[in-house]
């Protein structure tokens, strides 16, 4: 349920950097080059070089949309790129965002604490997270079995040492865009060159 196989779509993006003169990586003139967003996207997290349209500026932390049909802001999607290919300034951003993005969509990453399972009979889901030990990890589980957890301050409130559930998420999110060769991944889909 939380492993992705394959690359999915994103339908909004959020702005973790406007680069009024392109990539400062692209050793062509000034004159040749276009604007780009540096964004992650929300629902799977893909890291994207977006193309905007005409003048259009955008603002660090703005969510744009980037589906299929008319866009307002977007001409087209240039490429998904690695986290090395981030900006500083985008790198700096990206955890601001992906907490508003777990915040904003909170009761499915409540499910996941509700949810988790084993992986092996040594390791469990909840241990992936950052700073889930095994003791943590049981406090969760026998907690749950009392009753689901309702939303981030119910699993803080009911499971002793376990603060901001929240940051835990984001922070396997980020490792999971920063190495891609990692071995589990829950949250994020693997570049296009690991999928089959």
């Amino acid at each position: 349920m939380f492993f992705k196989k394959v690359p999915k779509r994103e339908e909004w993006g959020w702005v973790l950097d406007y680069l009024p003169y392109g990539n400062p990586e692209d050793t062509r003139p000034v004159y040749q080059k276009k604007p780009l967003i540096q964004a992650v996207g929300d629902s799977h997290f893909v890291l994207m070089e977006l193309v905007p349209k005409g003048d259009i500026v955008v603002q660090s932390q703005e969510k744009i949309y980037i589906g299929d049909g008319d866009r307002d802001i977007i001409d087209h999607v240039k490429r998904r790129i690695a986290y090395s290919e981030l900006t500083h300034g985008a790198q700096i951003e990206l955890p601001f965002i992906l907490e508003k993005i777990i915040l904003g969509t909170e009761s499915k990453y409540v499910n996941f604490y509700n949810e988790a399972y084993p992986i092996t009979n040594r390791l469990h889901l909840l241990e992936l997270l950052p700073g889930i030990g095994k003791k943590l990890m049981w406090g969760i589980i026998d907690e749950r079995k009392k009753g689901k957890f309702k939303d981030f301050n119910d699993i803080t409130e009911r499971v002793k040492g376990l603060h901001s559930p929240e940051k835990l998420v984001m922070n396997r999110i980020t490792e999971e865009l920063q190495d891609e060769q990692i071995k589990y991944r829950m949250f994020t889909t693997p570049p296009k060159s690991r999928t089959k």
